[in-house]
């Protein structure tokens, strides 16, 4: 979706000539970074799918991680490109091909999953908060209605990025992604990065509100049966953290290292030396938002109960009857 972020290219047009770059860290460190989140987010979340498969959509919970699974996957088939692309490896043909679809379904996936996260949270909010009380969003049907929604809402506003970058392609103009596109692909473009912050920014206030309320929910649970809680019961609360724990760590650095990094883009920050660490925050943080494949198979083994059982029962025997056994079961 903000094809600018994704070739290292892009972006470098965008700083004066006489700002130049260390390449060894554009095209050595950050390629070996991607590659390590590939190999472990290709193992990780194919073995996830692997178990989800025999978990029945039967709650809101499954069905909104499963739409973050989705997602991970395809943010992961997209690391080669990128790791090829940054390397310098990749023949210009296939940097047009990064520039006018890979980068775009890149965002794109990492924006799914930060809605989903954000749906996630607010899932758990509503279980901790009012455990007893029902409301809609606990109707499988319309969950699925929702992440349907998110993916058409996410998918329409992306492909316009992959029509309008429709110039002809060439070894100099796919040197920056934006050469490829028409006056209004760059419009809209930028419409795109405004559409992205205010999703971002939206779960990101959420999940402070959410979690907040939760914290106090739970310290009062603790000070009212401190004498019957045990160690087990607590830690089974605490896990509830682990979803605003990973957002936080994989998606915020990036969405704030982003603030400074546009003002240094658009000659607002001249000063050369503070455009390199800008640049360099920035592609750190990218990686980091990269590493949420990683972290989100913590939030199935952690919240998910049917999937951790499927762990053990997978590690310990194989019984071809386990999604029926695994029905009956509740999901935290």
């Amino acid at each position: 979706m903000n094809t600018e972020t994704f070739n290292n290219s892009n972006g470098s047009s965008l700083i004066p000539r006489y700002c130049s770059r260390d390449n060894r860290t554009t095209h050595f460190v950050f390629p070996v970074l991607y590659a390590i989140v590939f190999i472990l987010g290709f193992i990780l979340n194919t073995l996830s799918l692997w178990i989800f498969f025999y978990v029945p959509s039967s709650t809101v919970f499954v069905i909104f991680l499963k739409n973050t699974l989705v997602a991970d996957l395809l943010m992961v088939l997209m690391l080669p490109f990128k790791i090829l692309t940054d390397s310098g490896l990749a023949p210009w043909k296939l940097k047009y091909f990064v520039c006018r679809f890979s980068a775009v379904l890149f965002y794109e996936t990492m924006y799914i999953s930060i809605i989903f996260l954000g749906l996630i949270g607010l899932d758990r909010f509503l279980k901790i908060v009012r455990p007893l009380e029902k409301n809609r969003m606990d109707k499988t049907y319309i969950a699925k209605w929702i992440s349907l929604g998110v993916w058409i809402l996410i998918f329409g506003i992306s492909l316009p990025n992959m029509i309008l970058s429709n110039k002809n392609a060439t070894s100099e103009s796919v040197k920056k992604c934006a050469n490829l596109k028409s006056p209004l692909g760059l419009k809209w473009h930028e419409t795109v990065n405004y559409i992205c912050q205010f999703i971002f920014w939206s779960v990101f206030i959420s999940m402070i509100i959410f979690y907040t309320i939760i914290t106090k929910k739970v310290y009062k649970s603790y000070q009212k049966s401190r004498s019957t809680n045990s160690s087990r019961t607590k830690k089974i609360k605490a896990r509830v953290f682990v979803v605003v724990v990973v957002f936080f760590l994989c998606f915020a650095p990036f969405h704030f290292s982003r603030i400074p990094y546009t003002f240094s883009q658009t000659g607002v920050i001249k000063d050369c030396h503070l455009q390199k660490k800008l640049f360099l925050a920035k592609e750190s943080t990218l990686w980091m938002a990269t590493t949420n494949v990683c972290m989100d198979p913590l939030i199935y083994v952690l919240l998910c109960k049917p999937f951790r059982k499927l762990i053990l029962r997978f590690s310990g025997s194989r019984n071809p009857s386990l999604e029926t056994q695994v029905a009956n079961e509740s999901t935290v």
